[in-house]
């Protein structure tokens, strides 16, 4: 049996989310920054322990300073957000939990996964007591250059869609 979901990589420009998707989808890393417009779609197929098939779309969006930003129509009908920051740039989670919070009372309903990206560059355990602080919770800490947690957020995030 196939199920299908969309899950959208979301965050602020130069995050690394194109670099965590091309990781996932190609186990490769590219060093130029070339910023997405738009949206780039990628599908990626799994076969799950419980015998079932899950096709993954992956929408990895232009990077925009708020979720409020971003287009209606590129979130409508995901399954999953990947919300995306990058450790080594405090802007970029400065306002975490106001985004974060956005994101669920807009999309009660889909699954969140909030990652730390670039965690070869940066000290992730400070960012994480400071996050706590502000009451959110990182559910992974990644680096998109070294491949380092990548495969483990997807596989989180697939055993979660298809439970």
């Amino acid at each position: 049996m196939e199920v299908t979901k969309k899950v959208a990589l979301l965050g602020q420009f130069g995050v690394g989310k194109s670099s965590i998707t091309r990781r996932y989808m190609l186990d490769l890393f590219e060093a130029d920054y070339m910023p997405t417009l738009g949206v780039q779609i990628k599908k990626k197929v799994l076969r799950m322990p419980s015998g079932k098939e899950l096709s993954m779309i992956i929408w990895d969006l232009e990077g925009f300073s708020s979720i409020s930003k971003t287009r209606v129509s590129y979130l409508l009908g995901s399954s999953a957000y990947i919300y995306v920051f990058d450790i080594t740039r405090p802007f970029t989670f400065e306002h975490l939990k106001e985004e974060i919070d956005f994101i669920k009372s807009e999309y009660p309903k889909v699954e969140l996964k909030i990652v730390g990206n670039k965690k070869d560059l940066g000290d992730h355990k400070t960012i994480e007591q400071i996050l706590q602080k502000q009451n959110v919770e990182v559910d992974h800490f990644v680096s998109a250059k070294t491949g380092d947690g990548v495969k483990e957020l997807f596989a989180d995030l697939a055993k979660k869609l298809t439970s």
